[in-house]
C-alpha cells in the first residue's frame, strides 16, 4: 500500500504526492507567478485573461475565480503555492483555513487555540461509516 493510500482514508486529508503534483502542475505555476508585483496586478485587472495563459483545467479555473482554496487543493494545489493567491486576494492563512474547514474564522481560531480537531470520529472515513451503520444512520 502507497502512502497515497493509506492516507486516503483520514477524513479531509489530501496529500500532496506525484499524483496531486502532475494534476496541479499548472495550477501551482498559475499561483507562483503571482510572487511578482506585475503578476499581481494583471491577474487583478482581469483575471480570467491572466489565467487564459496557463493550461488550468475547467474545474481548477473555477476553483480559482470562485476563490475556493480547498477545491483548490482538491485539484492539485499545494497550499504554499495557492497561498500566493490568498495574500494576491487580501486573504490571511487562518482566513484561508477558516473557509476550508467550514468555518468562520473566529471558529477556526479558537478551535485551533483548543488543541485542533478533536480525532474522535476523525480517525478514518471507514471509522464514521462503521459508527453510522450501527447507529442505522446509513
Amino acid at each position: 500500500m502507497s502512502k497515497s493510500e493509506e492516507y486516503s482514508d483520514i477524513p479531509g486529508t489530501y496529500l500532496f504526492d506525484k499524483k496531486a503534483c502532475a494534476k496541479g502542475y499548472n495550477l501551482n505555476n498559475f499561483c507562483m507567478s503571482l510572487m511578482k508585483d506585475e503578476n499581481r496586478k494583471a491577474f487583478l485587472a482581469d483575471e480570467p485573461a491572466y489565467l487564459d495563459k496557463y493550461k488550468l483545467t475547467e474545474a481548477q479555473r473555477q476553483a480559482v475565480l470562485d476563490r475556493n482554496w480547498l477545491k483548490m487543493i482538491q485539484e492539485g494545489g499545494n497550499i504554499y503555492y495557492v497561498s500566493k493567491l490568498g495574500a494576491t486576494s487580501g486573504f490571511s492563512f487562518e482566513a484561508m483555513a477558516a473557509s476550508m474547514a467550514g468555518t468562520t474564522r473566529e471558529n477556526y481560531r479558537d478551535m485551533m487555540i483548543g488543541g485542533g480537531r478533536p480525532i474522535e470520529g476523525n480517525r478514518s472515513k471507514a471509522e464514521q461509516a462503521t459508527r453510522a451503520a450501527q447507529k442505522g444512520t446509513v
